[in-house]
């Protein structure tokens, strides 16, 4: 089984996507060109929402093992500037704060998150591989914005299935519903499977291709790893994809809110 990506990829992975990030704003009509993926949001919004938000998990990181964040008087904050080129100076700013955090902190040092009852451990580590899935996200939120959208590449895609399912999917909240299993199946060769019972939600990797699982699943979505990240986030519809068994759980599942 493969593993998922090493803290030093995660670090370098996070770099690369902030670059192309820069890149599709910098390329972008306006700062006040709409997000379409984010209707609410100018790209002047986004570039703040992420660059606030990086600055926000380099505090979090930096404070250690903590049962809440820090005050936003600890993130380093400051004005964010409107103009072009000094918004992505200061874009870049708040991308090096985080990273610096996460070397000095090193993958095992616990730290406080949003999602303690998930699969996902409380740690550093943890949080750079969150990390790596929001700027890729909304690297692509940029780039459709600048008319230029791109697939996610590939190694980023493939850990952001396994890490939405483990942190945003896997609760010990009980499931609402008969209990059932939903796969996801990446064309590259990889799958995923949540379990979803009165105990709440759980994920699992499945064996390779041509091992087939000892229960069939009562839904399944399939495409690539990028198309995937897309559905679980909602940028693309889960019905555009190939979908077998009960189309139901999807509409159920992005229905759920295990906090209530």
């Amino acid at each position: 089984m493969e593993e998922t990506l090493e803290f030093p990829d995660l670090l370098r992975l996070t770099d690369e996507r902030a670059t192309a990030f820069s890149a599709a704003v910098a390329s972008a009509p306006s700062l006040d060109a709409q997000v379409p993926t984010c209707p609410d949001w100018t790209l002047f919004d986004l570039v703040r929402h992420l660059g606030e938000g990086r600055r926000k998990w380099a505090a979090i990181v930096a404070a250690g093992p903590a049962d809440a964040p820090p005050p936003k008087s600890a993130w380093g904050a400051s004005a964010v500037p409107r103009e072009r080129e000094a918004l992505l100076d200061w874009w870049a700013a708040s991308v090096r704060q985080l990273l610096a955090a996460l070397r000095e902190s090193g993958p095992d040092r616990g730290c406080w998150t949003w999602w303690g009852t998930s699969q996902s451990p409380q740690t550093a580590g943890a949080a750079a591989r969150h990390q790596l899935q929001e700027v890729a996200l909304h690297t692509y939120d940029a780039q459709i914005t600048a008319g230029a959208p791109r697939p996610l590449p590939d190694e980023v895609a493939l850990d952001g299935v396994e890490e939405f399912l483990s942190t945003c999917c896997a609760t010990t909240s009980a499931w609402p519903h008969e209990p059932a299993a939903v796969d996801y199946h990446a064309t590259e060769g990889r799958s995923w499977r949540l379990t979803l019972s009165a105990d709440g939600a759980r994920t699992a990797r499945l064996p390779g291709p041509g091992t087939a699982p000892a229960t069939a699943a009562d839904a399944s979505l399939r495409g690539t790893a990028g198309e995937l990240v897309l559905v679980l986030y909602g940028r693309i519809p889960a019905d555009s994809l190939k979908m077998d068994g009960e189309r139901r759980l999807f509409h159920q599942l992005l229905a759920w809110d295990p906090d209530e």
